[in-house]
């Protein structure tokens, strides 16, 4: 998971630094997009556009992945990344992403360890459950709300190498 996370934090570090060279012209996301969109560079390199879309899939994945953690602990992890890889993130990597999340997944930890990673002590199993169901809930629409933007500026459809 420690591979996400870097992904996950470059892509928001990307946004950040933009947001604070201008807050006042870069104060949401939508006027961060129109702008690269506008000035053609929506696509190219490292933008914020870009790292838009990749958090927006990340948190796909892990949307994903919690749904089935909750729905069946005791499924075997390594099967529950799988499933939530192939239906968010593997339609839009290229081979060197691939070949990057299948030496991740033999990294994966098991079940246990992820679900005492993400409970308070003394809290129990079915408080989890019912914290992760919230989470998604909550979630959900507001991802929703990104990709219906990412899609008015042409951006749903980026792949990766």
């Amino acid at each position: 998971m420690t591979v996400l996370r870097q992904d996950i934090d470059q892509n928001i570090q990307r946004l950040k630094m933009l947001c604070d060279s201008d807050p006042s012209m870069y104060s949401n996301l939508v006027e961060i997009l129109k702008k690269e969109a506008d000035e053609g560079g929506a696509r190219k390199g490292a933008s914020c556009s870009k790292a838009s879309v990749w958090l927006a899939r990340s948190l796909d994945f892990t949307v994903a992945l919690l749904e089935r953690l909750v729905a069946d602990p005791g499924q075997e992890m390594e099967k529950l990344v799988e499933e939530s890889y192939n239906i968010t993130l593997k339609p839009w990597h290229g081979w060197i992403s691939s070949a990057a999340y299948k030496v991740a997944l033999k990294l994966v930890p098991d079940n246990k360890t992820l679900i005492d990673l993400l409970m308070p002590k003394d809290e129990t199993y079915d408080t989890l459950k019912e914290d992760v169901q919230t989470l998604i809930s909550l979630l959900v629409p507001f991802l929703e709300e990104i990709h219906s933007v990412l899609i008015l500026y042409g951006l749903d459809r980026l792949k990766s190498t």
